[in-house]
């Protein structure tokens, strides 16, 4: 009886070690991917949450007219000084949604998240005040990040003028 047990047991575990651990690898290699996709979701979200941050700002600052399509007309200097902090911010917070959200191979998700900042960042770049600011601004930027928008900047502007 106790050699029937005993290749009971050898049958038992044969199958869990041929059924059951590369399912439980399979499962394990599952959730981990899960994870990194609400890690990505959570970091999308931050950025989310600091765009609407930063567009409150600019709603703080309705003088400056930085929702319009055309830039304020005969800023006064404190204007143009609170203009430039608060493109100084946008600038930053490009920056980050650049290091963070951008990649050079993207899934459909992260490519689908990043679109919405690309989209932002050539609604800004279509400015004729931010798009003067450029060069200015983007002194001492990542490199990459500074690249793509000089290109994003020159594809829906023109020529980013250099400051002297």
């Amino acid at each position: 009886m106790s050699e029937k047990w005993k290749d009971l047991w050898e049958v038992a575990s044969f199958i869990v070690t041929t059924l059951g651990l590369p399912f439980a690898i399979l499962f394990f290699a599952w959730e981990q991917r899960k994870e990194r996709d609400n890690e990505e979701e959570e970091g999308y979200q931050l950025l989310s949450n600091a765009y609407t941050d930063f567009l409150k700002v600019v709603l703080a600052n309705s003088d400056l007219q930085l929702r319009t399509n055309e830039p304020l007309p005969s800023p006064t200097s404190e204007q143009r000084e609170r203009m430039l902090v608060i493109f100084d911010m946008l600038i930053s917070l490009f920056e980050r949604a650049f290091l963070v959200a951008h990649k050079p191979r993207m899934s459909e998700d992260e490519a689908r998240r990043w679109n919405s900042w690309d989209d932002f960042m050539r609604e800004w770049c279509r400015r004729k005040d931010f798009h003067a600011c450029l060069a200015q601004l983007l002194r001492g930027e990542d490199p990459e990040f500074r690249d793509y928008i000089r290109r994003i900047a020159e594809e829906e502007g023109g020529p980013i003028p250099q400051v002297p």
